[in-house]
């Protein structure tokens, strides 16, 4: 199959969070198992570096109110995996980042989304697609503009967070070129007076997809749907859970350049010099089991949770190592608790990659106490690292972790539930099935590949969708 795959950000040229990731892993991964697949991106003025040594695939007259505009397509080919295909056009993308206008320029900020989303159509078109896969709000208008200029090509819309959803007000349309009627039909964009590029996606798109099972669920529920609980019921049969996968090259113990010991299921007992470095540091006791924490520091990921929780871990004799930065709140609160206890309690702020992999493999037991989580890395590479996580049973966390065989889950997003978790997580590492418990999370198959054949079997899906 031709894909083409639609993103605002991919690796190793642009990240603000794990879209960047898989934008670049699930493509690769299709790579290998013989199809053609193509990562298209806006060609942000700041990637520079990335556009030298391009070449000009296309030149492209997109449609827009006033006039069409031009659009030049500058490919990156690497030595393997998929070729990326920047969108270039003067005036959008060549000025400004793809956020700085959150909320100074909210108008201009969807209209350069938008032309992004019509441009992706006209080279799906040129190049001849088979399936245009689209992720996130920013590529939220495809389908509607597919019924617009026309296009082919199937469509498939992930749903990586279902929070952001791109809602601006409707007098944009007149702006980026969708006649009014799109906004008040059946399967209308209009979102509780805003028209919403998320919602347009679900209503239009072929098939849908989210970033886990349990996350598929989840949304169709008031709790869980952000207002769009409706929609996606209604479209049920066309939305699919498939977790996402890691870098299994760039997250392998036996392999790691930053561990000072690698080692793989057969040698876990090396973990412990992991851990040691770990403990040294950060400055740490280490006397009772090591606890470690990289997230952003924010309300979604639990840290409030955490935060109630560290006094009576500390009282457990456990070692916390906090990795992250967020919200000034949760900083100050940690800085607080790592003043009062900083025999056990360490915390470094902002992203350190060498830290992280020590973490991962030097920490005991790995935290993730989120409210929410679509899918979630962090407990896949935790374990693939010897890790066992200790997580709340939500989205992807629940799809990935079997509650006392691959890490510990708790259910009320609350301090004593995760307390009680903690606790017996505590109980296992102080016992004899202590090296069991590390080799069974070791085992478990997080690779792209998985995830790949059931995006296979999603595309062919949809393009059987377009069949007369």
């Amino acid at each position: 199959m031709k894909v083409l795959f639609a993103t605002s950000e991919a690796l190793p040229f642009y990240k603000t969070g794990g879209l960047a990731d898989v934008a670049r892993a699930l493509p690769d991964a299709l790579v290998e198992r013989g199809h053609d697949v193509r990562i298209t991106m806006p060609g942000y003025s700041f990637l520079s570096h990335a556009l030298t040594g391009t070449s000009v695939d296309a030149e492209l007259e997109i449609p827009w109110p006033g006039g069409a505009l031009a659009a030049r397509v500058a490919c990156h080919v690497p030595s393997a995996g998929a070729v990326a295909a920047f969108m270039l056009t003067r005036t959008l993308f060549d000025t400004l980042q793809p956020y700085d206008a959150i909320p100074r320029d909210e108008l201009g900020l969807g209209r350069r989304f938008a032309f992004f989303c019509r441009a992706v159509v006209a080279y799906a078109r040129h190049w001849g697609a088979d399936i245009v896969h689209l992720n996130d709000w920013q590529t939220g208008l495809v389908p509607l503009y597919a019924i617009i200029d026309g296009m082919n090509a199937a469509t498939l819309f992930s749903i990586h967070n279902l929070a952001y959803q791109g809602n601006f007000p409707p007098l944009l349309l007149a702006d980026i070129g969708v006649p009014s009627s799109f906004l008040r039909t059946e399967n209308g964009i209009e979102f509780h007076g805003q028209a919403s590029f998320m919602k347009g996606a679900i209503a239009l798109a072929d098939r849908l997809a989210t970033v886990s099972p349990t996350y598929a669920r989840e949304i169709q529920t008031p709790a869980g749907g952000a207002g769009l609980e409706g929609l996606l019921s209604h479209r049920r049969r066309t939305l699919h859970g498939v977790l996402n996968g890691i870098d299994t090259q760039a997250w392998d113990p036996a392999r790691d350049a930053l561990l000072p010991a690698p080692y793989n299921a057969r040698t876990v007992a090396q973990k412990a010099q992991c851990r040691s470095a770990l403990i040294a540091a950060a400055g740490v006791s280490g006397a009772g089991p090591v606890l470690g924490i990289v997230s952003r520091l924010a309300h979604q990921k639990g840290i409030d949770i955490l935060v109630d929780a560290m006094p009576r871990l500390v009282a457990l004799g456990c070692t916390m190592v906090v990795l992250g930065s967020g919200d000034p709140r949760h900083e100050r609160d940690l800085a607080e608790l790592a003043r009062q206890h900083p025999e056990q309690i360490a915390i470094r702020y902002g992203f350190d990659e060498p830290f992280a992999h020590l973490i991962y493999a030097g920490a005991d037991f790995f935290l993730m106490p989120s409210l929410y989580e679509p899918c979630g890395l962090g407990q896949m590479i935790a374990q693939r690292y010897g890790t066992p996580p200790v997580a709340r049973r939500t989205g992807g966390l629940n799809d990935t972790i079997v509650d006392g065989a691959t890490g510990f889950l708790f259910d009320d997003p609350v301090a004593a539930a995760f307390i009680e978790a903690v606790t017996r997580a505590v109980a296992v590492w102080q016992g004899s099935g202590w090296r069991a418990l590390q080799s069974r999370c070791m085992r478990q198959d997080h690779s792209w590949n998985r995830s790949a054949g059931e995006y296979e079997r999603l595309y062919n899906l949809a393009m059987g969708a377009l069949a007369p």
